[in-house]
C-alpha cells in the first residue's frame, strides 16, 4: 500500500496566494491600473501598442494565477517554471523603469524603483516553491 506524502501545508498556502496576486494584478492590468502599467512598457517594444501589451500580459496574469489556484497536482510542477519563466520575461520592464526613471505605481525615486527590482527574483523563487518545481528539479537530478 503506497503511503501519501502529506501536504505542505505552507506550500498549498503560497501556491494559492501567488495565484490570487496574479488574478488581481491581471484584472488591474485591464481595469482601474491600465495606465499605470502602460507606464512600465518599456519603449523597445515596437510591435505593439503599450495598451496592447498590458492586455494581453494581464491576460496572461489572469490565466497563470487561476492556473496557480486550480491545476491539479500533477500539472503543477509546469505551472510553477512558466509562471517563474513569466516573471523573468517582464523583469526587462522592471528594468526599463529604473533606466528610465519612469514613475508608476508610488515608484518614484530610483531608490524605490531599485527595490522593486530586488523582489522579482523573490516572485520567480515563490512560483518555484509553492509548486514544488524547484524540488522536483532537483529530485530528477539525483537520479
Amino acid at each position: 500500500m503506497a503511503t501519501k506524502t502529506p501536504r505542505s501545508v505552507p506550500r498549498t498556502i503560497g501556491r494559492i496566494a501567488l495565484g490570487a496576486v496574479l488574478v488581481v494584478a491581471g484584472i488591474g492590468h485591464l481595469t482601474t491600473q491600465r495606465e499605470a502599467f502602460q507606464a512600465q512598457v518599456p519603449n523597445w517594444i515596437p510591435i505593439l501598442s503599450k495598451d496592447n501589451v498590458v492586455v494581453a500580459s494581464g491576460v496572461v496574469e489572469i490565466a497563470l494565477g487561476s492556473a496557480l489556484i486550480v491545476v491539479p497536482k500533477s500539472r503543477r510542477t509546469i505551472v510553477g517554471w512558466i509562471v517563474a519563466t513569466f516573471f523573468v520575461a517582464i523583469f526587462p520592464g522592471n528594468i526599463s523603469q529604473l533606466v528610465t526613471r519612469t514613475n508608476s505605481f508610488n515608484l518614484d525615486t530610483d531608490a524605490a524603483r531599485g527595490i522593486r527590482l530586488l523582489f522579482q527574483p523573490l516572485l520567480v523563487l515563490w512560483a518555484l516553491w509553492s509548486t514544488s518545481a524547484w524540488r522536483a528539479w532537483r529530485a530528477s537530478r539525483k537520479r
